[in-house]
Order: C-alpha cells, then sequence, then structure tokens
C-alpha cells in the first residue's frame, strides 16, 4: 500500500491489524516453503516462480492461458522437437510476455533428476584454453542447454580422486553423469564406472579393459587416409610424431602407421618416431629428433595439429622447403590450420560433434533410453598445402 493513502476513519486501528496478520503470514509461508538445512525443496515441474514484475506464474498458469498442456509447455522450455514450429513460437512468446522462469533447482530437487552434468578434464595445465578440448565442451554445453540440462567442470586432480569425489557427486545427488575428456589407460578410477551404477561416458577415446561407455572419433580411419595418401605421393620414409601411447587413439594411430608401411614394403625404423608431447614445442623437438636420426625422411605425420606446426616451425627454422622437400600433415583440423604457412593438410575431426552426441547419449542413458553407448564418428582427410609428391630423389 502506498504511503500517500489514507484509511477511513476510524478504522487504523483494524487496519493497522490486518497488515500486522498479512506480514505474520507471509513469514509463516515463507518458513513452510524453505527447506530444511540437508532436506529437499518441495517443488514440481509446475511450481510457481516469480515472474516480471514480481507476480508469481507457474507452468500451469502458463498451459492454461496458452490453452495447451502443462507437457506440452515443458517440451517448450526444453525445446523438444516433437512440439510444432507454430506452437513453439505461440508458447515462447506468452512464457516471455509472461516473464516465467522455470525453477531447475526446486525440479531437480524434488524428482529423481538433478538436470546437471559434469565435465571431467584431466589435471593438465590450461586445459581449459586447450582448442581441442574447447570444441568438446561446447558441443557438450549447447547441446544440454537445448536438452535442459547444465553442465558444470571438475578435474580429476589427485585430491578429487583420493578423496572419492568422482562417486560422491552421484551418492550426494549433484548430478546424473560423467562426460569424461582426455582420460587415459593411467586413469584408474575409471574401472569404479564399470559396473554401469553411475553414468559415464568417455568423449573422444575408448577403453578396452573396462567397459565404459564412449562416443569417439574414428582415429583409425582418419589415420589410414593420411597413409595412403602420402603412400600415393611416393613417400616411402614417413616419420611420425605421436605421444601418449596410454591412450587408445594415439595407439590407434601408431598401430595403422606402421601396418600401412610394412604393406608398402617398408620396415619402419624406430627413429622414425618421436614423442611429441602434444605441443607446439613438443613438435618442432620431435621433427628435429627425426630428422637427425634419418636424413632420408620425406614426410612427417603429427597425430595432432599443434605438434604438426611445432614441426613446421622447425622446418622453417632450418631452411627445409615444405612442401617441396618435406611434406606436413596433421591431425584435428582445428581452426589455426587453415592459417598457418604453409596451409596444412590434416584430418577433421567432428570434436564438437561428438561432444554434442556424447551429451545426447548421456543424457538418453540416464533416462533409460539406452544400455549401453558405443558410437564412432566419421573423419576425413583435408588436402592443403603441406604436402606434395615425394622429391624425386627419394627412395
Amino acid at each position: 500500500m502506498a504511503a500517500t493513502e489514507s484509511h477511513p476513519a476510524g478504522a487504523d486501528a483494524d487496519s493497522a491489524a490486518a497488515e500486522g496478520a498479512t506480514r505474520s503470514a507471509a513469514k509463516k509461508t515463507r518458513r513452510r516453503n524453505t527447506p530444511a538445512a540437508g532436506g529437499r525443496a518441495h517443488a514440481g515441474s509446475a511450481a510457481a516462480v516469480e515472474g516480471a514484475g514480481g507476480a508469481k506464474v507457474s507452468m500451469r498458469e502458463v498451459a492454461r492461458l496458452a490453452k495447451v498442456s502443462v507437457a506440452t509447455v515443458s517440451m517448450v522450455l526444453n525445446d523438444n522437437p516433437r512440439i510444432s514450429r507454430a506452437t513453439h513460437m505461440r508458447v515462447q512468446r506468452l512464457i516471455d510476455r509472461l516473464g516465467y522462469r522455470p525453477n531447475r533447482l526446486a525440479q531437480s530437487l524434488s524428482g529423481r533428476y538433478t538436470q546437471v552434468l559434469a565435465v571431467l578434464l584431466p589435471a593438465l595445465r590450461h586445459a581449459f584454453a586447450d582448442a581441442y578440448f574447447g570444441e568438446l565442451i561446447s558441443g557438450i554445453c549447447d547441446r544440454a542447454g537445448k536438452m535442459g540440462y547444465k553442465v558444470i567442470l571438475e578435474q580429476a586432480k589427485p585430491e578429487f580422486i583420493k578423496e572419492r569425489e568422482h562417486i560422491e557427486i552421484f551418492e550426494r545427488r549433484y548430478v546424473d553423469g560423467i562426460l569424461a575428456l582426455g582420460c587415459n589407460d593411467r586413469h584408474q578410477f575409471l574401472k569404479d564406472f564399470s559396473g554401469g551404477q553411475y553414468p559415464l561416458v568417455v568423449v573422444d577415446n575408448y577403453f578396452n579393459q573396462w567397459k565404459l561407455d564412449h562416443v569417439v572419433c574414428d582415429y583409425r580411419s582418419g589415420a589410414e587416409q593420411v597413409m595412403n595418401y602420402l603412400i600415393q605421393l611416393g613417400h616411402r620414409k614417413i616419420g611420425l610424431i605421436n605421444a601418449a601411447q596410454e591412450i587408445r587413439t594415439s595407439r590407434d594411430i601408431f598401430e595403422v602407421y606402421r601396418t600401412k608401411l610394412e604393406g608398402a614394403g617398408v620396415a619402419p625404423l624406430p627413429k622414425w618416431t618421436a614423442d611429441g608431447k602434444f605441443t607446439e614445442e613438443g613438435g618442432a623437438h620431435a621433427a628435429q629428433a627425426i630428422l637427425e636420426g634419418d636424413g632420408g625422411i620425406t614426410a612427417l605425420f603429427a597425430g595432432n595439429d599443434k605438434m604438426a606446426v611445432g614441426a613446421l616451425h622447425y622446418l622453417n627454422q632450418k631452411g627445409i622447403d615444405v612442401p617441396g622437400q618435406m611434406s606436413v600433415v596433421g591431425f584435428d583440423d582445428l581452426r589455426h590450420a587453415a592459417f598457418v604457412n604453409p596451409t596444412l593438410t590434416t584430418v577433421h575431426l567432428p570434436l564438437y560433434e561428438v561432444g554434442a552426441l556424447a551429451c545426447e547419449r548421456m543424457i538418453e542413458r540416464v533416462h533409460g533410453k539406452v544400455d549401453h553407448v558405443a558410437e564412432k564418428l566419421p573423419t576425413h582427410l583435408v588436402v592443403r598445402e603441406s604436402t606434395a609428391m615425394a622429391p624425386a630423389h627419394s627412395s
């Protein structure tokens, strides 16, 4: 009530008493609606929330005004493709006009699902700045938002694993599932998920020793395309800059490299391979080690674009012409590959799509729509300026 408004004569005491009773009732209502420490909020999907101007708006009210069911409103909020575009737009306009915002926290606490996923990253320096992880996480977050889920980020640091927080976040109902990025054979905590009790999807890797859900790029096919192309160009002495053999997909690349050379009648020598540590600096050092070990090398195949860029840097410093004297191939097709000089021939990995599909399959797994996830997305070779026919003098 505005301060300038007056009460009729003789009614001041009654009005004051009424206002006091109203304030008291409001306090009691707030106390009843506030969960006790450690308890749960009791609110369903149609819970009232504050709309524009502070008015309470419920999902049921939105459905009534839109002349649709509560389920339809829920599907519009979750961007469900089953809803026609016309209905979606009509209901969304009403939601926007009313200022309705669903109380996700209350929904998750009162229901079976938290509608939250955790992205688990390795304990690496600058992991969040890495373009490879960035593509995967972008795909995950975009798809999660469209499906009504939120995403939190965690790192698999030693203390995180030692305190078994990777299990605790399930037991305390913080998340519905984990999407694990950058994992390898050394991460023994992954076997805690092999029983399927706690939903986890490995993103862009896979494991033979543990039964884990996964969505991965087809690294073997990509490596086969690279080796077939280089061999067709006449290259036989091909150096491999690889890293982290504890990663299954890295071993896939090495196995294809060796098999393809042997199929061409070439026995690959140990000195033709070097560890590039997945970094530009590592790629430069690996290129140096390979070329100092055998000056007859005519092509370098790097297991990611960063190492390939490092190799290009080393070759430029040494005055070795690319691709005239040396061909270089990467493996990622991250955005900078098309802007280095010369532009980099590489394998395109659909990292964004892998992240998005892994997220979608995780949510389906949580909701019982799928029992097991094992999907492989195709890769393809992108030919640019860093590759050419082997020099005429090569054997």
